[in-house]
């Protein structure tokens, strides 16, 4: 049974709130943001592919139309809450891509739909991040005094500096940075069984290590995995975008997407623990 969606359950729509129906898309691509990150990212994305590629920009709590909204602090409380927010939307074949904390996020909300829901993504694709089985040996900085927090920011070189030395700015940053900061610090890979759909992994070359920290991605799955470095240090998503949509669409219509069939609502939606 194939759950369509509703025009109301597109207006009603938290998680993704510039969600504009594509008919002749053949798959759906999700987008998830980088620590500090919105919809805004993607903005241009839609335009870089072609029509058979409906992008889907994922709105988190604390920003943009969500300001207002409880941080989530650990991705067992965001997964789940993320299954229910998307589920109306697994109506046709989907990809998930991440950037740095997104792609922890995609990864995980991929596990859990094949895992709980017996739902698979057609692709994943994960940016900027080192493979979730890797130790992470970095100390934690999301409860570091402000000062040396936004001087960790500077390092990162992810935020504005305009917006780093804006004082009201800043005030309103502060809380979503920390509350994402602390989200993929605390996050703890769970070994389980592998993703069987394709795994791409993207990093810049002037990314630290970038190279070495990606390739084990490809345990992740069973299916196909493939490599792409491009210019740029850690947010080459920002500088790179348009060799990177390229990229993601070269392998999503190398895809032969089979056909899909999503579950009704009440069976998709199951809402426990994150793969306990």
């Amino acid at each position: 049974m194939i759950c369509s969606v509703s025009p109301n359950a597109v207006a009603k729509s938290l998680w993704l709130p510039n969600f504009k129906p594509t008919p002749q898309a053949k798959v759906r691509l999700f987008c998830f943001p980088y620590a500090g990150g919105s919809t805004l990212i993607y903005r241009e994305w839609q335009d870089s592919l072609s029509p058979d590629i409906e992008v889907c920009p994922v709105q988190l709590t604390g920003r943009g139309s969500r300001l207002r909204e409880i941080h989530f602090k650990s991705m067992p409380q965001l997964i789940p809450a993320l299954v229910q927010g998307i589920t109306p939307y697994l109506d046709k074949p989907c990809a998930f891509f991440g950037h740095s904390m997104g792609a922890i996020i995609s990864f995980e909300l991929a596990r859990y739909l094949q895992k709980v829901n017996g739902f698979e993504i057609t692709h994943l694709f994960v940016s900027g991040r080192r493979a979730p089985q890797l130790p992470n040996t970095d100390p934690y900085t999301f409860n570091l005094p402000e000062a040396e927090f936004v001087e960790e920011l500077l390092r990162l070189n992810g935020t504005p500096k305009e917006v780093l030395f804006h004082t009201e700015l800043m005030r309103l940053m502060l809380p979503l940075l920390r509350a994402d900061f602390e989200l993929i610090e605390t996050y703890r890979y769970v070994p389980g069984p592998p993703l069987t759909c394709p795994i791409t992994a993207f990093g810049g070359l002037d990314d630290d290590e970038a190279a070495n920290i990606l390739d084990p991605w490809r345990e992740q799955t069973d299916g196909p995995f493939s490599l792409h470095m491009f210019p740029g240090d850690h947010f080459f998503v920002n500088t790179a975008h348009l060799p990177l949509t390229e990229a993601i669409a070269q392998e999503l219509s190398a895809m032969k997407l089979p056909p899909h069939t999503s579950l009704p609502v009440e069976e998709r939606i199951k809402p426990v623990g994150i793969l306990d």
